[in-house]
């Protein structure tokens, strides 16, 4: 496994359409640990960390996110992975 985190911003339509429940879901399936929740502007913020091949297929996932959701842009930027969560929230 190669230990990879990163961290998205992702703007739309992408609050009340259950984007962060996508996005545990996707999480939870693909084994990583980290956050999700919505920004006060609109947009949600994401974290994810695990092995960077599922990382990168969660990105890829949360590029279209949930029927109802419409993704404008995912701004993303790679990170040092640090361990520090256990698990997959919603905050």
């Amino acid at each position: 496994m190669t230990p990879a985190r990163a961290h998205l911003f992702i703007r739309g339509r992408v609050q009340g359409v259950f984007y962060r429940a996508f996005t545990r879901g996707v999480a939870d399936e693909l084994g990583l640990n980290g956050w999700v929740r919505n920004l006060f502007d609109g947009r949600v913020e994401a974290l994810f960390e695990g092995d960077r091949q599922k990382v990168e297929e969660a990105i890829q996932r949360c590029s279209k996110g949930p029927p109802g959701a419409k993704v404008d842009d995912v701004e993303m930027r790679w990170e040092e992975y640090r361990g520090e969560s256990k698990d997959f929230n919603i905050r």
